[in-house]
């Protein structure tokens, strides 16, 4: 022995187990992190993407009311402004969707061959806004409203 005090080899494994363990809970913090701001990032993105903007919109409602059967065509979630289509839609019908506001909430009705009488009426937040009534054989109605555009509901 040359005088010097000996260092045991196991203080060294425990040195090795320590660091061995920090560097894997540093990888396991930054890997939850990671997610973290991924999931704030990738918030509302399309499917391009691109963040997905939010367009506010307005309740509306819309209500058919009648017997037998109707085309109903109306205004819904859509920025693009294209309507929706139901076909031989069984009356009583009624239907509330949000509308983008800008746009004009519209519900129309036509009668079959079979003729008859249909009412539609539009509210929206749940206030009455118009009705009308489709009679006789491919009887028509139509049913609109306006909603503030989105600047000005945003200025409120």
């Amino acid at each position: 022995m040359d005088g010097k005090p000996r260092e045991s080899s196991t203080p060294s494994l425990f040195r090795r187990a320590d660091r061995s363990g920090l560097i894997v809970a540093g990888a396991a913090l930054a890997a939850c992190a990671g997610l973290v701001v991924y999931g704030v990032v990738d918030t509302d993105k399309g499917g391009d993407g691109k963040p997905a903007l939010r367009t506010p919109t307005a309740s509306v409602t819309y209500e058919v009311t009648g017997q037998g059967a109707a085309d109903i065509t109306y205004q819904a979630r859509d920025e693009a402004g294209k309507a929706v289509v139901v076909k031989a839609a069984t009356l009583p019908w009624r239907k509330t969707v949000d509308v983008p506001l800008g746009q004009d909430p519209t519900v129309s009705i036509t009668l079959g061959e079979q003729g008859g009488q249909a009412r539609c009426a539009l509210a929206i937040h749940g206030q009455h806004v118009q009705s009308a009534t489709a009679t006789g054989t491919f009887g028509r109605a139509t049913c609109s409203g306006a909603l503030p555009g989105a600047t000005m509901a945003a200025a409120s």
